[in-house]
């Protein structure tokens, strides 16, 4: 199916840009990448603003409201990167899978058959395998602290909330309307941001850091082919989310051929068995 396909996409960009941003990080601030990352992705979009127009004002706020919680959302992901492995964030990023499933369930009503059940029980089993990682002999730098946890946790319900308001606001504007909005409320919101905390950008030293330039231009094709993948009847937010975390495979291998990064064996194992459960899921 299209929509399988198209979601398959996002998960693997979504892997790819994960590692992107941990490169980022080396050369900038976690406020100057998110700026700028926003900044250049919006302005991507701006030629397609044509397509934009013809939004209702009930729709902008809810527009308004999601592009808060990824707003949100960034912040926590790119601090929780900054002081974790990479590969162990991209499994622990998982964990959204059963915030978006109990979210499917409870607002969309959508029913979990058995082949879900079964996949939503691998992915709890090998989330709870990664926890022990923790526990594995770890380099210094790859010392994992239970607040920068909770904190990528906590951006993975806020994720959770937005793919349930992608589902539901695209059953009333189109992909290019959510895009172009969405990211021009995400520009207003860092913006904002960084007027009222008077935080310091370096623009042209950030503006130079060509992993950022990277980072938009992905983003920006892979949240369209997930829109576009909403945008389809026939899709499901609960198999959908299964499918986004194809991308964990893309962390924990750059976590060990880029960023050399210890226990990626047993990390494989973890993901596995997820990525058993995702397969099982969308059977």
């Amino acid at each position: 199916m299209t929509w399988i396909l198209l979601v398959l996409l996002y998960g693997i960009l979504k892997g790819a840009r994960e590692v992107i941003k941990k490169k980022s990080l080396q050369g900038s601030t976690v406020m100057e990448v998110l700026v700028v990352y926003t900044l250049l992705a919006f302005l991507m979009v701006l030629p397609d603003v044509g397509n934009a127009t013809g939004v209702e004002p009930v729709f902008l706020f809810w527009i308004a409201v999601k592009s808060f919680l990824i707003f949100l959302a960034w912040i926590c992901s790119f601090i929780a990167i900054d002081r974790m492995p990479i590969s162990f964030y991209g499994i622990l990023d998982l964990s959204r899978v059963l915030f978006a499933t109990l979210l499917g369930t409870i607002v969309l009503g959508e029913i979990l058959g058995v082949p879900q059940i079964v996949g939503l029980t691998f992915v709890s089993a090998g989330l709870i395998l990664l926890n022990g990682t923790r526990r594995l002999p770890l380099a210094k730098t790859e010392k994992i602290e239970t607040r920068y946890v909770v904190i990528a946790v906590f951006s993975c319900i806020l994720n959770a909330f937005s793919g349930l308001m992608d589902k539901i606001l695209m059953r009333s504007v189109t992909s290019s309307q959510l895009q172009f909005w969405y990211m021009l409320f995400l520009v207003v919101f860092y913006v904002g941001y960084i007027l009222i905390t008077k935080k310091k950008i370096r623009w042209i030293q950030t503006f130079k850091n060509h992993w950022i330039w990277i980072l938009s231009l992905l983003f920006i094709i892979a949240d369209r082919a997930l829109f576009m993948a909403n945008g389809m009847e026939e899709s499901r937010v609960t198999v959908m989310t299964l499918i986004k975390q194809s991308g964990s495979l893309v962390t924990i291998l750059a976590g060990k051929f880029i960023f050399k990064e210890k226990n990626i064996r047993y990390k494989l194992i973890c993901a596995g068995v997820i990525i058993t459960g995702i397969v099982v899921a969308v059977m």
